[in-house]
């Protein structure tokens, strides 16, 4: 058998046949096979000494202050997220649509990360922060015009609400009840910041099961956005296998789903570019506090925990949390792509390769790179490789106009790039054929592309089809990155001894508009002249 969380978060034991039993069940049934005694699933409360008496449970449930009833006014993304799910439902008439949130994940035993919903279900109804784990937004379907905005869909949030406070689990459940974790809202109240419909999450299994089956024969087809949550991934699977529904094809209806969330997402209405322009400004308020932070960075045997520490302080302060790993490589460390262990020491006389981004509350994030000289000032060499970077990224953001291929851009950077490894006499072969597709001999120092998306997820819309991603056109409204760079590494006897050990890479956040691209980013310098100075300003107006 295996082994599942059942709603609303019990764990359970689930056979082939879709049936589920809970641990004392199992045990009892399966004495050789389940745990001796206890169930493990109970074994976390082992050091507990909550008393269990009828008058300690009487004395939690008294005295508290009601909670409040207000209802808050809706939130200005409300009427957005409506328009998303109203393409959604457009797309898929007459097919039941299941979006999940997603649980805790697990750091260590019984201590979750933060939470944080996926991108797709945050996306469609508009919460972020920390709200609500389990949650899964169901789009039930009805007569064509019929759903919410004219559609063909009526949506509904299932999460779970806060047990009452005469409840147990208000103040013995560390999970979930409020004792612990504080106030969430309640249905009524999410409901009005959301102008969306609310329901218990124990009403779910119904939801999504009720006639579905074979379309052809009468039953409802259900499309999930699979492996975010393994229990929406049960039920759905379950009522599959129960309605005779081909598992295989299935899958297939859910990839489709899948990617349709995600080509969502790569154009941006007005709301969504405002979240973008306030990760972007809290991301530049990071790299400030870095700048002043070197000093410190430069006498720690861990320097670049000192940069990393830096940038996460900013980006609680301003924002929700990172929106990934922070990259702070000093030195050599900058020629290594995903360098997020930042163990390393910061030296005068190295660049540091900052890679970092703010997530705002809406969880949407900034993705921005630049390569610093630690002690102020750019060596000739260092220089020399950072304008080549420079005038690639320039390229790049020339060649991105409405109308163009996305995947111009990278050919625009990279041909700079490859006309610099020629010129220095790096390349092995001539400049055409290292730019040719079946030579790319430049990919040994810049091996990545130039561009992504960027949004909710740092590499945003990453299911979309081919041809509407790397040959998708370039639109109004979309949100990318241009962030060429050049890695040498120390052990990298193809190049000079005076260029190993450096990496540059300078990154953008990009706007498409009508007439043009804009670099949500510039505030933050880039030519190297730029960069000195402000790294001068800071220093001294902070009398370093």
């Amino acid at each position: 058998m295996e082994r599942y969380p059942d709603f609303p978060g019990a764990r359970r034991w689930w056979d082939d046949n879709g049936v589920s039993t809970d641990d004392t069940t199992f045990a009892a049934q399966n004495p050789t096979d389940a745990p001796e005694g206890q169930p493990l699933s109970d074994r976390n409360e082992n050091r507990s000494q909550r008393p269990d008496s009828d008058a300690f449970k009487a004395f939690m449930a008294s005295s508290w202050a009601p909670p409040s009833d207000d209802l808050p006014a809706e939130s200005p993304v409300a009427a957005h997220a409506a328009r998303r799910r109203r393409t959604v439902s457009d797309r898929f008439p007459g097919e039941r649509i299941v979006v999940p949130a997603g649980p805790f994940k697990v750091r260590s035993n019984d201590t979750d990360y933060r939470y944080r919903p996926h991108s797709a279900f945050a996306h469609l109804t508009g919460l972020g922060l920390d709200h609500e784990p389990d949650a899964v937004l169901v789009l039930e379907p009805v007569d064509q015009g019929t759903g919410d905005d004219g559609g063909n869909h009526t949506a509904t949030l299932y999460f779970r609400e806060l047990a009452g406070r005469a409840s147990a689990e208000f103040y013995a459940n560390s999970r979930y009840g409020e004792f612990w974790i504080g106030q969430r809202l309640s249905m009524a109240q999410l409901r009005a910041q959301l102008a969306l419909e609310t329901a218990d999450l124990a009403e779910l299994e119904v939801a999504i099961t009720k006639d579905a089956g074979v379309a052809a024969i009468g039953g409802i087809s259900i499309r999930l956005l699979r492996e975010v949550d393994f229990n929406a991934d049960a039920l759905v699977d379950t009522s599959r296998i129960n309605t005779g529904v081909d598992l295989e094809q299935a899958d297939a209806l859910d990839a489709v789903l899948a990617e349709a969330l995600s080509e969502l997402r790569l154009v941006k209405d007005a709301w969504e570019i405002e979240q973008m322009e306030a990760a972007v400004a809290a991301t530049v308020n990071g790299f400030h506090e870095v700048v002043r932070a070197l000093p410190r960075a430069l006498t720690h045997h861990r320097g670049e925990r000192v940069v990393e520490g830096a940038f996460f302080a900013r980006a609680r302060e301003d924002g929700n949390d990172l929106g990934y790993d922070t990259i702070a490589a000093s030195g050599n460390n900058a020629t290594t792509l995903h360098w997020i262990r930042n163990t390393g020491q910061v030296n005068a006389g190295e660049l540091l390769l900052l890679d970092a981004g703010v997530e705002a509350e809406s969880l949407y994030t900034a993705d921005i790179t630049r390569t610093i000289p630690v002690n102020g000032r750019y060596t000739d060499v260092q220089r020399k490789i950072y304008q080549a970077v420079l005038d690639a990224a320039d390229a790049g953001f020339a060649a991105a106009r409405p109308g163009r291929k996305f995947r111009e851009i990278h050919l625009a950077a990279v041909t700079v790039l490859a006309e610099n490894l020629d010129r220095w006499g790096l390349l092995p072969v001539s400049l055409e054929e290292a730019l040719a597709p079946e030579g790319q001999h430049h990919r040994r120092w810049m091996p990545h592309g130039t561009s992504h998306h960027l949004g909710m997820d740092v590499h945003d819309c990453a299911q979309a089809k081919r041809d509407l991603y790397l040959d998708g056109i370039l639109t109004e409204g979309m949100v990318f990155t241009i962030e060429p760079g050049l890695y040498f590494k120390a052990e990298d006897l193809a190049v000079p001894e005076e260029y190993r050990g450096i990496g540059v890479r300078i990154e953008d956040d990009i706007l498409m508009t009508a007439d043009g691209p804009v670099n949500l980013s510039a505030a933050l310098p880039r030519n190297p002249d730029d960069v000195e100075d402000w790294m001068a300003g800071i220093w001294g107006s902070t009398g370093e």
